[in-house]
């Protein structure tokens, strides 16, 4: 199935859901609106003909100097069909919100915070909106391209490891038999 089959039968949903086809090369990618990605989700479930019922993933890409310039992605999987979908909202970094989909896949949690943690996309109507990878008092969203990094730590330069050959055998000595012991342990077990 490709993109124009999946606007197509969009486009039949009560009310219809405006898709237009993205640019990709691997798999059907649809761009919908920040307000029908909810609607979308649900539809692309819920119907007996697609059942794209797997969400593997939510992420999103900065394409700054672009406006709009960040792209939230859901990747979807259908067994059905057995086909994936790539389904994105574009979305200004001035105003970049839009509306959670755990509702319809509560797996979406994470991922959505995820998404907010590193680029700063608000997902309304999530319950938990918090930190998952940065520290809870990190300031900013650090996968946006204009996050400002300035690295002042000095260059650190190490001496190679020098060991003398009596040494270096001595350790071989020992590792070979720190092998060989759990290998014996594990054959008695």
């Amino acid at each position: 199935m490709n993109a124009n089959d999946l606007i197509a039968i969009l486009n039949t949903a009560d009310p219809p859901i405006a898709a237009v086809a993205g640019t990709a090369t691997d798999q059907p990618t649809l761009v919908v609106g920040r307000d029908a990605i909810v609607a979308a989700c649900q539809y692309l479930r819920d119907s007996p003909a697609l059942g794209f019922r797997i969400l593997s993933d939510i992420t999103a890409v900065d394409r700054w100097p672009a406006e709009p310039c960040i792209e939230v992605v859901y990747h979807l999987a259908s067994e059905p069909l057995r086909c994936r979908l790539r389904l994105k909202v574009r979305l200004d970094r001035t105003e970049a919100r839009v509306p959670s989909i755990t509702g319809v896949w509560p797996g979406a949690n994470w991922l959505e915070r995820e998404v907010w943690d590193l680029f700063g996309v608000v997902f309304e109507g999530h319950d938990d909106l918090v930190r998952l990878l940065m520290p809870e008092d990190w300031e900013g969203h650090p996968l946006r391209k204009d996050y400002p990094v300035q690295v002042r730590i000095a260059p650190r330069v190490y001496e190679p490891l020098q060991l003398t050959e009596e040494e270096f055998r001595r350790h071989v000595v020992t590792d070979r038999a720190g092998r060989r012991s759990i290998v014996e342990s594990q054959e008695h077990q």
